[in-house]
């Protein structure tokens, strides 16, 4: 097992593909010019391959691709064909765009659950928030994801005086759709002009429309980081990830891989140790990843001291969100 220095048992690891992405969000990549890794900065298929063997040996169970947008990725059929054949949950995170253009894929994978990113349902404000006008693509791929059977899980960043007055007309979507909306609070990456004024705490949200929704309170699964909920009659779900407000360090149970082969403990941490440069040396990648679950810190990446009230941005010492990985 991957045990860190705080008891915590580690089986969930997510692995970026690139930072390279066709949205251009606000809160994630607002550069249009952005440069991105080459190729040959990225773990290659067969890389990521062996790596990921290495994580299953040690006990990890779940594998999620992230990016960027892990479907642009060159060669991503063949990276999930590979990932595929080891005995974990494979899941993604993807802004939906390409799904349709790879759901046989998916099906062969065993992939039966996958997150989209999605931060307004209105057609104006999607395109000021990520540069492009595809709404409609995507809202149109989450009802073929539906249909052809598969979990769908939308993430909403939310931001104050941005999408916050959207907060029922996404949980209206759960009223026919077996999808499960997740509200998660803004959090500050490098380069994401984070305001602490713009985060709006899940309390804040659910106050919103308690009073418009019958609803109840559901189990939440052991290591989970959403709240969930669920309105009386609806097919679906809604839940709330609390990082700001409430963060879940104590039962943290993931790692992350960057797409140039950094093991990241936290999603807050200035911590990386090179994976990628150690397997290239031809050397064992094992003390590597143990070393690096021992220098995880207890909270946050060991970079908020107290609440987000008391958080500088400038302050924190990371990568972008972008180049780290949803």
């Amino acid at each position: 097992m991957l045990t860190d220095s705080h008891n915590r048992i580690h089986d969930y690891l997510r692995i970026s593909l690139t930072d390279a992405c066709n949205f251009r969000c606000v809160y994630c990549m607002p550069d249009e010019d952005m440069f991105t890794m080459p190729n040959k900065h990225l773990m290659q298929p067969e890389e990521i391959e062996t790596i990921a063997k290495e994580f299953v040996a040690l006990g990890v169970r779940k594998i999620r691709l992230t990016g960027g947008e892990p479907l642009v990725r060159k060669g991503v059929e063949d990276i999930i064909a590979r990932l595929s054949e080891l005995p974990i949950e494979l899941t993604l995170t993807t802004n939906g765009i390409f799904v349709d253009k790879h759901i046989p894929l998916f099906k062969k994978a065993g992939i039966r659950s996958l997150n989209v990113s999605l931060d307004t349902l209105q057609k104006d404000k999607f395109f000021q928030l990520t540069k492009r006008d595809q709404l409609e693509k995507v809202m149109d791929n989450i009802h073929l994801l539906i249909r052809e059977g598969f979990s769908v899980k939308i993430n909403v960043v939310a931001m104050k005086g941005v999408n916050d007055m959207e907060v029922k007309d996404f949980i209206e979507l759960t009223r026919m759709l077996s999808l499960h909306v997740r509200f998660i609070e803004f959090m500050p990456f490098t380069g994401n002009q984070w305001e602490k004024d713009q985060v709006i705490t899940a309390k804040e949200l659910l106050a919103t429309v308690e009073n418009e929704l019958d609803y109840v309170k559901l189990v939440d699964e052991k290591h989970a980081t959403a709240k969930k909920f669920k309105a009386i009659g609806h097919a679906g779900t809604f839940a709330f990830i609390t990082t700001m407000s409430e963060p879940f360090c104590g039962d943290c149970n993931r790692m992350r891989l960057t797409a140039d082969g950094k093991m990241k403990n936290c999603l807050f941490g200035k911590d990386e140790l090179d994976i990628l440069a150690t397997l290239r040396r031809k050397e064992n990648i094992v003390p590597v990843i143990r070393k690096s679950l021992l220098m995880k810190h207890a909270v946050m990446g060991g970079q908020f001291e107290g609440t987000y009230q008391n958080t500088a941005a400038g302050d924190i010492e990371n990568r972008s969100m972008i180049r780290i990985g949803g």
